[in-house]
């Protein structure tokens, strides 16, 4: 089978998908960098074990209204594990036999793993996120001082998992203030909860600490012309920035950060760990993130890291 492919669910019908299936599922799905990395570290798991010799990795576009029907079909033609990105995220929580705490709380799963009932369901972002910000910018979530930009999905899995990991402060902002309350009222059931204060952009609040820590989980920079979503101007200079976009590598904020000599960051090193997560969930072994950093490095034209 060709893992170039982009299918549909007129293929998961109709295509046999022999071996051990695993697979990516979005609308659309054409520049998912997923396949790219996974089936790179596949390829180091089979130089490793014999038992990875006919697993593969597809892309599936399969449209909101079809993914009930999609799930099933999966489940049924045995794909050992599927990643779920934008926008299968959330409505799959509902499809699923079993969602893991952390998933339930972050309101959306991106990892599903076989089982003989159906899918069981855990979300790595969180993950992702902890290796990202240790490896890019040195960072730990714990004790640390968190401005989060955003209230969607993605700003919530990371605001759950700054609470899990006990930080200090954790500032909310979104222009949206019914947005915010809804997450506001997720994160306030949580041990920790009350270390959480919201505020409306694009005031920020008063008083901030001298060292912390800015994560953008808008949307503001996946277009080439987008502005940033705050200015840095108004944070304390030695505060650090950490952009949850990887494509473009290079958005507005951090172009900005990188002005002012900012320490910075992209959420490439996010993806890839949080797909290596996954890729360990299903294959119960481990797996070689900077392999699949290296693909989807090259996937997206950008020069090898020297690290």
């Amino acid at each position: 089978m060709n893992t170039e492919t982009i299918y549909t669910l007129k293929d998961l019908k109709t295509v046999e998908f022999s071996g051990t299936p695993l697979a990516v599922v979005g609308h659309p799905i054409k520049h998912s960098l997923s396949p790219a990395m996974h089936n790179a570290a596949l390829d180091r798991l089979r130089e490793q074990d014999s038992r990875f010799l006919d697993w593969a990795y597809y892309r599936f576009d399969i449209a909101p209204e079809q993914l009930a029907e999609a799930l099933a079909l999966f489940h049924k033609r045995s794909f050992l594990g599927l990643n779920l990105t934008i926008p299968h995220k959330v409505q799959a929580m509902e499809l699923i036999q079993g969602v893991s705490v952390d998933a339930r709380r972050m309101g959306a799963v991106n990892t599903l793993v076989w089982d003989e009932l159906g899918y069981d369901g855990f979300n790595t972002d969180g993950y992702g996120l902890l290796r990202g910000l240790d490896l890019d910018l040195g960072l730990s979530l714990k004790d640390a001082s968190i401005m989060l930009l955003g209230s969607g999905g993605a700003a919530r899995a990371a605001a759950v998992q700054c609470i899990l990991a006990g930080c200090a402060r954790l500032y909310i902002g979104n222009r949206t203030p019914t947005h915010l309350q809804d997450l506001i009222a997720v994160l306030g059931a949580m041990p920790g909860g009350e270390r959480v204060q919201p505020f409306i952009l694009p005031e920020l609040p008063q008083g901030l600490p001298e060292q912390g820590l800015l994560i953008n989980a808008t949307s503001l920079g996946l277009q080439s012309d987008d502005p940033a979503p705050i200015d840095l101007a108004q944070l304390p200079t030695a505060w650090k920035v950490y952009d949850m976009i990887y494509n473009p590598p290079v958005t507005a904020l951090l172009e900005q950060a990188r002005t002012v000599d900012r320490a910075n960051a992209n959420g490439l090193s996010m993806l890839v760990h949080q797909g290596a997560r996954s890729l360990e969930i299903w294959s119960h072994h481990t797996v070689d993130a900077q392999m699949m950093m290296a693909a989807a490095r090259h996937a997206l034209e950008l020069p090898p890291r020297d690290d």
